[in-house]
């Protein structure tokens, strides 16, 4: 009777533990089938977060042709490239045009029609058999393993203006693209691709609608025309989850487009009108001007735009409120190779070697000041600037409880309003926006007016950021 006992305890106890080891095997696999949103809106709606809850900050480059210009072998040295830079973001075309292939000469459509993607039946791996989208998949597994969120435009605006491309093979594409994306961690949707939001409104709204009903986790939003904002369209849109603007190419002389708000250069003023909106979104500078392209783009005989003018438009754009910026280069957006026959907007240069432009080296130390304070309290305040001034004379600040940021451009000299963070006392120093370096200048008594005299002379391009803490 006792052995007998004993056998059925034992039986017993083994199942409760069989029962255990399954149970947490269903878990685990439950785990790995369910997508946790790698990227998220934070608490107070204005930043990022990553799926700990940690900042994001959003630092993108224009790599807008890399699917359809770039190889393999050449993909990776670009991703490796962007990440030992600290970009976490790549800003893409998925079909700039419906004649796209890539560079192994596959189509990306069947009869240009979006709704009919083309696709062989082999697989990823041989060359000989892997199609268009089969090459997507792979640059952004590259991607996600170093770390970079690849920010996709389903299909470039131009091309369902023009009416090539209508609602019902839109919806048809975006449920497509949505499904078979929605697995990959680092995706980011960018609806529309330069244009107006008055172009095709209803389509970009099915496309938008489409890819957050088949594709929940990933974040939405629209990448507009020139000098043009996403929530002048769709901010009240449920599949719009932050919005970007276009702060374009012009500068303020070329800005006489009656029908643009007229803002010249001047990105930050885009931020102040998203900032004020309700519901509360974050917001940034999808495209400002990119280093090495002309002057209003059109024209190679006007002026480059060059690596003082891309931190002028980062510094002022973040510290107006933006949640990132996104960085540009001519020949790197277009991916120019030495075999094209024809270059956009004057380029001469080759995107290997503009992957290593000014700019592109210094956007990190952009990054690496935001996320060295507290993030998630920070909040744009010209309340600080006591002497303000216009276009390359503006000062741009922005605060924490307990620090606060100033940027000039040209080096001027600018009273402070103290007393706008906490402490008795504030540690004041310069950080050099070219190279990343701190160097103090004092403490002080934290009230008042205190006029700061930045390094150097005064000039375009001798920009500082003045640093107040503890």
């Amino acid at each position: 009777m006792t052995d007998k006992k004993f056998s059925f305890q034992c039986v017993f106890v083994s199942l409760l533990l069989l029962s255990a080891v399954l149970g947490c095997k269903t878990d685990k696999e439950t785990e790995k089938t369910e997508l946790k949103p790698k990227l998220n809106i934070s608490e107070n709606k204005r930043f990022f977060t990553d799926e700990n809850g940690k900042p994001f900050f959003w630092l993108a480059d224009t790599g807008w042709l890399l699917f359809s210009k770039l190889d393999r072998e050449e993909a990776v040295k670009y991703l490796d490239d962007r990440q030992k830079k600290g970009f976490n973001v790549i800003q893409v075309m998925m079909l700039h045009s419906l004649k796209f292939v890539d560079a192994y000469g596959d189509s990306a459509l069947i009869n240009k029609n979006v709704a009919t993607p083309y696709i062989k039946n082999g697989n990823s791996t041989d060359s000989s058999q892997y199609d268009y989208w089969d090459h997507i998949d792979y640059i952004i597994e590259q991607a996600e393993k170093r770390g970079i969120f690849m920010a996709m435009v389903p299909v470039w605006g131009n091309n369902v203006k023009s009416g090539r491309v209508n609602r019902e093979d839109a919806k048809t594409y975006a449920t497509w693209i949505a499904e078979r994306y929605k697995d990959k961690p680092n995706v980011i949707w960018l609806n529309g691709g330069d244009i107006m939001g008055t172009d095709s409104t209803e389509t970009w709204k099915i496309i938008g609608t489409t890819l957050k009903a088949n594709d929940p986790n990933h974040l939405v939003t629209f990448h507009p025309f020139g000098r043009r904002q996403s929530s002048t369209w769709f901010h009240n849109e449920s599949w719009l989850d932050f919005n970007m603007f276009q702060s374009g190419h012009r500068d303020y002389a070329q800005d006489t487009d009656f029908n643009s708000l007229k803002y010249g250069e001047d990105n930050w003023r885009y931020l102040q009108d998203d900032y004020a909106k309700t519901p509360v979104k974050p917001t940034l500078d999808g495209e400002p001007s990119y280093e090495g392209i002309p002057h209003g783009l059109h024209d190679p005989k006007q002026p480059l735009w060059t690596a003082d003018d891309v931190r002028r438009y980062a510094y002022w754009s973040v510290f107006a409120g933006g949640s990132g910026f996104t960085y540009g280069n001519s020949a790197v957006m277009q991916m120019r190779k030495p075999k094209d026959n024809k270059a956009s907007y004057g380029t001469k240069s080759y995107w290997f070697d503009e992957i290593n432009a000014p700019g592109a080296s210094q956007m990190v130390f952009l990054k690496n000041l935001m996320l060295s304070k507290s993030y998630f309290d920070r909040i744009p305040d010209q309340s600080l600037i006591a002497d303000n001034g216009e276009k390359y004379d503006r000062v741009i600040a922005t605060r924490g409880k307990d620090y606060a940021f100033a940027y000039t451009y040209n080096g001027r000299n600018f009273k402070v309003n103290l007393g706008k963070i906490s402490g008795d006392k504030v540690k004041a120093s310069w950080y050099n926006p070219r190279d990343g370096k701190n160097s103090a200048i004092g403490k002080f008594d934290n009230q008042g007016v205190k006029e700061f005299d930045p390094p150097g002379n005064l000039k375009n391009g001798n920009d500082w950021v003045l640093v107040l803490g503890h």
